[in-house]
């Protein structure tokens, strides 16, 4: 009786020495135990299991490795076929089929945010030891592989505070999403970083991050800062110790400067600025010149039809980023018999005199301050007039050209005509009216005029019909005189009462005057 027990035992550890093994791996994806009397493998396939793609792999030796990167965390099927040698596949079968499941592991960091004394790097400590860390700026990361693994690294730091991104694996066949990490200076007082860095260039609509060296509601409370402009976006909070701005609609606006403003005692650390402040600055580029004339020659207010083969999104983030980037296209006089002393004034791509005058247009039909500067509210309201599809100006365009020839004399073009020519007066010797080319700045059909004689006395004249002012007090006016056609008076251009009345429509704010 007791050999045949014998007997039994050897034949059961026979049987179970017989069968192949797989099994998980401390540094391959897994290992696989080959049967007694050995074996051979005639199938591996991997797959991932949400997916079920294919994962590709290499057998070394007995582990099984993948020859492309695993994302952390993902649970794997791995499948084997073995084939007994023939002396033994009698007793278990000539085939034995393996399934293992496996999640790639990953790696976490004990904090994500640091509080570094002065001079010291970042310590990074992981809850698990990792083989594989990338670190620094998106896009520019530094890579290192250990030969062991580690559950602290020790990195530089490139500034007193900031943001940095990490990535770190347990595997050295795994990949893994990048995620923050935040240093701040040692000290009592709460502090924040920023990302994009303070004192940067951003765009519209460009998020802003604030990390806080401590919860958010013991940082700042329940106020969150304010942003200026007023009304570009709202603050969403992301963790327990990070707000993000989103910018929305038209955003910041073009040429802005973005503020945000911290409670007193909280300190914005970090960026370009030197030292901690309690708020940080951010700078918007202003849309490029080429933009603004197409824009402008779409709605009426330069004398051009501006076409393009790309069509821009009615979207204000269209408009925007085509604003900094803009279509290429051609210009095209939108009128015949086009002065030459205009067709000089012209240049595309250039801020000149004809765009100065061609905003301060566009400003006062829309009621802003008729100053001629392209700023984020002009920026705003033409690509909203772009959008709106209402249109632009119905008026047309003017050019008023003045010669101080003999006999002095006006011209005035507009849409592709001389609509009034006639002889003026401008200014005397003592008081001459300066050449060039200016636009109309105020217009108004009565005012009482006020200023200082060449021999110091003052003068005061009411009523003065007409006016049209385009260099200081020089001004396109009624006023009567015995003659016209020579310098008599103090600078104005002064015209018979009919002429002016019939030159004042056709000379509104932004007009361009031409005395030559």
């Amino acid at each position: 009786m007791l050999l045949v027990f014998v007997l039994l035992g050897i034949a059961a550890a026979v049987i179970a020495s017989s069968t192949a093994t797989l099994s998980p791996d401390g540094t391959a994806l897994a290992r696989i135990g080959m049967p007694l009397g050995g074996g051979t493998i005639e199938r591996v396939t991997v797959l991932s299991s949400p997916k079920q793609s294919l994962i590709p792999v290499q057998i070394r030796g007995d582990a099984l490795w993948p020859t492309q990167k695993i994302p952390a965390h993902e649970r794997v099927e791995i499948l084997v076929t073995i084939k007994r040698p023939g002396w033994i596949s009698w007793l278990s079968g000539s085939t034995e089929h393996l399934k293992l499941y496996v999640t790639a592991p990953s790696a976490s960091l004990r904090s994500h945010y640091l509080t570094v004394k002065n001079g010291a790097p970042l310590a990074l400590r992981f809850k698990q030891p990792i083989r594989t860390l990338a670190y620094g700026a998106p896009g520019h990361l530094t890579h290192r592989t250990f030969a062991t693994p580690v559950d602290r690294v020790t990195v530089p730091r490139p500034a007193a505070a900031g943001t940095m991104s990490v990535n770190a694996t347990v595997r050295t066949w795994e990949h893994a999403k990048n995620v923050e990490i935040s240093w701040f200076p040692a000290g009592g007082a709460a502090s924040a970083v920023a990302s994009p860095a303070p004192g940067t260039t951003i765009k519209p609509t460009t998020k802003i991050t604030l990390t806080f060296s401590r919860p958010i509601t013991k940082a700042i409370g329940s106020a969150l800062p304010p942003v200026t402009p007023a009304g570009s976006g709202s603050w969403h909070e992301l963790n327990s110790h990070a707000i993000q701005f989103a910018p929305s609609g038209y955003g910041y606006g073009l040429g802005a400067t973005v503020h945000v403003a911290l409670p007193s005692g909280v300190h914005l650390v970090g960026g370009s600025q030197s030292g901690a402040s309690t708020g940080g600055a951010w700078t918007v580029p202003g849309g490029s010149t080429t933009r603004l004339q197409q824009l402008l020659s779409q709605l009426g207010y330069l004398p051009f039809k501006f076409s393009s083969g790309k069509a821009i999104p009615t979207t204000p983030q269209a408009q925007e980023q085509a604003a900094i980037s803009p279509p290429t296209g051609s210009f095209n006089w939108a009128y015949p018999n086009i002065p030459g002393a205009l067709r000089n004034e012209w240049s595309a791509g250039t801020f000149g005199t004809m765009t100065k005058g061609a905003v301060m247009a566009f400003e006062n039909n829309n009621g802003l301050t008729t100053d001629g500067v392209a700023g984020a509210t002009v920026w705003k309201a033409l690509i909203n007039d772009a959008d709106s599809g209402k249109g632009g100006t119905t008026f047309g365009y003017s050019y008023v050209m003045v010669s101080e020839g003999s006999p002095e004399s006006e011209s005035t073009w507009h849409n592709g005509k001389t609509v009034q020519s006639g002889p003026v007066n401008t200014g005397i010797a003592a008081a001459p009216t300066a050449t060039g080319v200016y636009p109309v700045f105020e217009h108004v059909p009565v005012t009482t005029m006020t200023g200082v004689n060449p021999d110091g006395s003052h003068y005061s004249d009411p009523g003065i019909l007409w006016v049209s002012y385009f260099n200081g007090g020089d001004a396109l006016h009624e006023y009567p005189r015995a003659s016209y056609g020579s310098p008599q008076s103090l600078g104005c251009v002064e015209m018979p009462t009919s002429e002016a009345a019939a030159v004042y429509p056709y000379t509104p704010i932004g007009t361009l005057v031409d005395v030559s």
